[in-house]
């Protein structure tokens, strides 16, 4: 069973076609990056994924349960990194891991939150530090920490790394690849070519609410990859 599944997927707004009978399949262990200019349709596929948003036509599923929107017969599956992770700045990571672990009905430990957040990357001594002092790499990282304590299957991400520099990027890159290599699905819209080729291990390329090419990240380099996007697009 795929972890992630769009079927004929369609969204119109207003005469508008956002999405064109998109097919999507998303296996475990999998990481799908989506490719497109602005409009091309990337985010609202997540939107529809999440909930966020109805679909006007076909399904969409997730461990083989149909997303309804505004439901949460899917939620449990799920962790959403978007590009400005949402976190209370007068908080602490560890209490805002506290906080988001609650809420998803998971009950940790401080030792058990530390660890969360460590292997999502951050130093220990930062743990105590209120998020308004974090950068934004640090923040993905807190991102991270909550998919990793919420043992999501399946991970949407929305240009994670854009404003990251090119350190960050690579940190993120490697953490991403780690999720993984742990069996859990990852569908990250994104602009960056050369970041999707090195933690991808499945690129699309979307123009006009349709999915143009399927590749394999083996299989193309970046400049091979950027070469095809200027054509399709």
């Amino acid at each position: 069973m795929p972890a992630l599944q769009a079927i004929q997927l369609s969204k119109q707004y207003k005469g508008h076609t956002a999405l064109n009978n998109l097919n999507l399949t998303v296996e475990k262990g999998e990481i799908f990056c989506l490719l497109g200019q602005n409009g091309a349709g990337k985010t609202t596929t997540l939107n529809i994924f999440l909930g966020f948003i109805p679909p006007s036509g076909g399904t969409a599923t997730i461990n083989g349960v149909t997303v309804t929107p505004f439901g949460n017969a899917t939620k449990k599956f799920i962790a959403y990194i978007p590009e400005v992770v949402m976190l209370y700045g007068q908080l602490t990571a560890l209490e805002n891991l506290d906080f988001f672990s609650r809420l998803a009905g998971f009950r940790y430990n401080r030792e058990q939150l530390e660890t969360f957040l460590c292997k999502a990357g951050l130093e220990p001594a930062v743990l105590t530090k209120r998020v308004s002092t974090y950068s934004k790499g640090m923040r993905q990282k807190v991102g991270i920490a909550i998919a990793i304590a919420k043992d999501a299957d399946v991970i949407f991400m929305d240009e994670p790394t854009s404003g990251l520099d090119p350190k960050a990027t690579n940190e993120f890159t490697g953490m991403v690849q780690q999720l993984g290599n742990q069996g859990k699905a990852v569908l990250m819209a994104t602009h960056d070519i050369f970041n999707a080729v090195n933690v991808a291990t499945t690129i699309g390329i979307m123009k006009q609410g349709q999915l143009i090419h399927v590749l394999s990240a083996r299989d193309i380099d970046a400049q091979q990859l950027q070469q095809l996007y200027l054509e399709t697009i």
